[in-house]
């Protein structure tokens, strides 16, 4: 996949973007967003931070609705695969061997926090690549589900590291 290139401009919505007091983020995990130019896309997506977790409920929603064109038997391992674990990664390479920087680090963001996790290599499957791009209605990967919910990249999982709701979120899981 060809990375979007960078604009000097931070994105419309980036204006709106509250400010927040962030977590450190060890160096290694603190790459910018390529799509946005630094700006992250869950910022974009958010906005104000008045959308909040309920809106992202919904949205996934629409996005397996419109999963309906794929092979059902994949559509059916995928719905197994994430409703029988907490937190599962689709992403380039396994937790072991990251095989891209984006994975690796989504992989140490939850290693950091002392999450357990799945992960899926999609590299072994063309057919599920592509599969989890038309299921979650997202492009690139990785792709991170949290309790059966598509959460978000490693942008958003950046973010949600700092800010701390990562962690509210994985502390929440593990109540349940």
């Amino acid at each position: 996949m060809a990375a979007l290139a960078l604009g000097a401009r931070a994105p419309a919505c980036a204006a709106r973007a509250p400010a927040r007091a962030t977590a450190p983020l060890p160096a290694r995990l603190a790459a910018p967003c390529a799509r946005t130019a630094g700006w992250s896309s869950w910022q974009c997506a958010r906005g104000s931070g008045g959308a909040g977790s309920s809106a992202r409920r919904a949205s996934v929603l629409v996005r397996a609705a419109s999963a309906e064109g794929m092979a059902p038997q994949l559509k059916t391992a995928i719905d197994s695969l994430i409703s029988s674990n907490k937190i599962v990664v689709f992403m380039k390479g396994t937790k072991q061997f990251p095989q891209c920087g984006f994975s690796n680090t989504v992989v140490q963001i939850l290693r950091n926090l002392d999450a357990e996790f799945e992960t899926v290599n999609i590299l072994e499957n063309d057919a599920l690549r592509s599969g989890m791009k038309e299921y979650s209605q997202w492009p690139t990967f990785p792709q991170v589900y949290l309790d059966g919910e598509f959460y978000g990249g490693c942008d958003i999982m950046i973010e949600a590291y700092q800010s701390g709701e990562l962690m509210e979120t994985l502390e929440r899981l593990k109540l349940e």
